[in-house]
């Protein structure tokens, strides 16, 4: 069902596509629903997410504040930022009256109190830094802030542990694109049905990301991991190559010059121990847009359960992606 809301940074009246929650209202106002049908006076009392987004000016997290705007969710004017960062954004659909405050992170637990009593929908995502993966998530634990975790790196069990035991709703996930996030999957059933089935078969892994990306790449590790547990054999050390330089990524995988600063290309290479068999895996993303797309359906995700006082609270992109199927 549609409905109409005022919300956010917007004071004007949008349509979405959410869960909305409803109380009489006195006065003569009127909310029409979408489909021509006309409901009784209301009040909008809570309706959508008021979404912070953290990492900002980096190229991820604005990607994300991108399809926010687009899709005319509430975003949150404040993001958690690195210490040697500017203090104020300016976004193109923002006026210079309305720029997003960058907190550092000596300036964080100073303020995050009276952000959570202006937007106490607020739900965070988290776009920053490898390095800052577990701290982020031990504050966002700390205030009782529902996130979602799209930065790679960082000690990921220590992130899902300590995100179990805070007890809030969070999405982790190291692939924020449903797309790839259903061949991750399909390729874990694989792994669960057919283990074994590349005993002794070689793994060869070529990634290749924007120069600034610092770590490996989340999703290779998964199924790299998949792969193993069908019994390919593989070494990091010898079997993984990361490619940064931009003039590798030009000359040997014709990457546009445009997309050197947003792509994952990826290729898994199997190869018997005859060589006689290659099977290989390949996957190829340019730009940011298919994350950001998929950060915010997990946004809404987490809304959903929130407001459902869902008894699970950790999720992973499958959740996501397998409530938004046909039929579910």
């Amino acid at each position: 069902m549609n409905f109409v809301y005022s919300d956010g940074l917007y004071d004007k009246n949008t349509t979405g596509k959410y869960p909305c929650y409803y109380k009489a209202r006195s006065d003569k106002r009127r909310y029409s629903i979408l489909n021509n049908r006309t409901y009784k006076p209301v009040l909008l009392v809570c309706c959508l997410p008021q979404v912070m987004v953290n990492g900002l000016p980096g190229k991820m997290s604005s990607e994300v504040l991108n399809v926010l705007f687009e899709r005319k969710l509430p975003v949150v004017p404040y993001s958690l930022t690195a210490e040697n960062q500017i203090e104020l954004f300016y976004h193109p659909k923002l006026s210079k009256q309305q720029p997003i405050s960058l907190l550092r992170p000596s300036q964080r637990a100073n303020r995050i109190e009276r952000i959570l009593e202006d937007y106490p929908r607020l739900i965070a995502v988290d776009y920053t830094h490898p390095d800052a993966v577990n701290s982020n998530a031990l504050f966002y634990q700390k205030y009782q802030i529902p996130f979602v975790m799209g930065t790679t790196g960082g000690d990921r069990e220590q992130l899902v542990q300590s995100t179990l035991q805070s007890n809030i709703y969070a999405v982790i996930a190291p692939n924020m694109g449903k797309q790839i996030v259903a061949l991750q999957t399909i390729l874990n059933r694989m792994a669960q049905n057919f283990p074994g089935v590349f005993q002794n078969y070689r793994l060869q892994v070529t990634e290749s990301h924007q120069q600034t990306k610092a770590d490996t790449s989340g999703t290779a590790k998964e199924i790299i991991q998949s792969f193993v547990k069908m019994g390919a054999h593989f070494e990091y050390s010898e079997d993984l190559r990361m490619i940064r330089s931009p003039v590798e990524q030009q000359q040997e995988l014709k990457i546009p010059p445009e997309y050197l600063s947003g792509h994952a290309f990826h290729t898994y290479r199997l190869t018997s121990p005859d060589k006689s068999v290659e099977i290989a895996f390949q996957h190829n993303v340019l730009g940011r847009n298919i994350y950001a797309q998929g950060t915010v359906d997990a946004v809404v995700f987490l809304w959903n359960k929130i407001q459902q006082k869902a008894s699970k609270k950790l999720y992973n992109m499958m959740d996501v992606l397998t409530e938004q199927l046909p039929n579910n």
